[in-house]
């Protein structure tokens, strides 16, 4: 008499429902929209790139115009990183979760393109071509960060691309003006909307 094949033990019934539970929960992160962009904190980002540009036009070298607006740059960082970490909190949302680590990652490349691209064009002494560029590359960043959040943000980022392309083309005495309609006044206005919308 042949032994009979043993048959494979089935998986116990709490293994493949923690299993059922981590496919939902990878399921929801990946179509949920990353809500902790934090509007006020868009708005508090214009007022001091309004106040940059105040600074920059009195600025008496290209030197010290680049230096404030990196100091702008890194102010702003700032204050978008903790106001995002707050409503994050406030809304119980992991910060770096499917959609916010997705958001963060497509957000990154332009801005690493538009450092490298700031260096190379100060250097070949083209710095009328940084604020159009700026614009062009923050806008695309926000675009395709934008995908992975509500609504509202890509359209910023449209609006900042619009703004950054016409800005190659236009005389460099308008650099700061262009910066100040960007960085100043299309994130207070979209900060605004974003706050009233979605909160914070």
């Amino acid at each position: 008499m042949q032994p009979q094949p043993q048959r494979a033990e089935p998986p116990a019934l709490h293994d493949r429902a923690i299993d059922n539970l981590r496919y939902i929960r990878e399921t929801m992160e990946r179509a949920s929209a990353f809500t902790a962009v934090p509007g006020w904190g868009q708005v508090t980002v214009g007022v001091t790139a309004l106040a940059a540009t105040y600074l920059a036009a009195r600025q008496s070298t290209t030197r010290g115009w680049l230096g404030v607006w990196v100091a702008e740059a890194i102010i702003s960082l700032l204050i978008s990183g903790w106001l995002m970490d707050r409503k994050a909190r406030k809304l119980a949302v992991p910060l770096f979760s499917g959609p916010g680590r997705k958001a963060l990652f497509s957000l990154s490349p332009p801005m690493v393109v538009g450092a490298l691209l700031t260096v190379v064009l100060y250097r070949a002494g083209l710095t009328s071509l940084l604020p159009g560029m700026w614009l062009l590359l923050y806008g695309t960043g926000v675009v395709t960060g934008g995908m992975f959040s509500v609504s509202i943000v890509p359209v910023m980022g449209i609006c900042f691309m619009l703004l950054g392309a016409g800005g190659l083309f236009i005389p460099a005495a308008f650099g700061n003006w262009l910066m100040a309609a960007g960085f100043g006044g299309l994130h207070i206005i979209f900060g605004s909307i974003i706050a009233r919308k979605y909160g914070g």
